[in-house]
């Protein structure tokens, strides 16, 4: 413990010096530094969905490095420093965890979620159960977290079977707008069929915006492969035929099977 506690006090030392000396750092602020973080926090995710650990260690000290800046940052304002940080976060954990810490008992996963919510709700700072949920998160990450916070108090179907049902009640009404040729009452339906299918992932614990990104990235390596096949051959995909590009697409279909 006391060797992690000189890596932090050296971080936040480095971290002030080029601040000062740092003609790049020094002209930084909390706005500058967003597209950073959120930039960081996806390589993150990129690491882990890789597997690749010794690129998680690299990325999460690229990420932790923003939380320091944006710490020191407020420092030289007067407002807080890197130790309010780390002391907002521990006392916020003990007090949200009264199982662990006091004298609450829990027996299920599901009980500990549920009274977390409502801790928060008590602790005054938010009025409703669906506060604290960024409006800046990608729209399916945002949907999944608004609707997990309203089913850990009961607003919810009782399994996946009612989620799939009205799933399937969206898309037929989906359908019924396409056929009328209304644009915007299609963008409302489409959306419905988007929060449903939201809904009806979170009961097998699917995250929807991590299975969108995987298959976005499936996506890339296979038309990729299409494209690198169609140039051995001297061809481009804007002059070759879709079923020229099928078949390469099922050949990189395979390739993935194989490997």
């Amino acid at each position: 413990m006391e060797n992690l506690i000189l890596k932090f006090s050296l971080l936040a030392e480095i971290m002030h010096k080029i601040r000062k000396n740092c003609p790049w750092d020094k002209i930084q602020t909390h706005d500058s530094l967003r597209q950073f973080l959120l930039e960081e926090t996806y390589e993150v995710l990129e690491a882990l969905d890789n597997k690749d650990y010794k690129e998680l260690k690299i990325e999460l000290g690229d990420l932790l490095l923003q939380i320091f800046f944006h710490a020191e940052l407020a420092r030289e304002k007067g407002l807080f420093d890197l130790g309010d940080v780390l002391f907002e976060i521990s006392d916020k954990l003990v007090r949200r965890h009264p199982h662990v810490f006091g004298n609450v008992k829990v027996e299920t996963s599901k009980e500990v979620l549920e009274n977390w919510e409502q801790i928060k709700l008590k602790e005054g700072s938010r009025k409703s159960v669906l506060d604290g949920v960024p409006k800046e998160l990608p729209g399916l990450l945002r949907a999944y977290r608004l609707a997990s916070k309203a089913s850990k108090i009961g607003f919810d179907w009782e399994n996946s079977e009612g989620a799939f049902a009205k799933l399937e009640e969206e898309l037929r009404e989906l359908k019924h707008e396409i056929q009328n040729g209304n644009k915007e009452k299609l963008e409302n339906e489409l959306g419905d069929v988007l929060f449903s299918l939201v809904n009806f992932a979170r009961f097998y614990d699917v995250n929807p915006e991590d299975a969108l990104r995987k298959t976005t990235e499936k996506f890339i390596r296979r038309f990729s492969f299409v494209e690198e096949s169609l140039q051995k051959i001297g061809k481009q995909p804007k002059d070759s035929t879709l079923e020229e590009m099928d078949e390469f697409w099922n050949q990189a279909k395979e390739n993935e099977k194989i490997s």
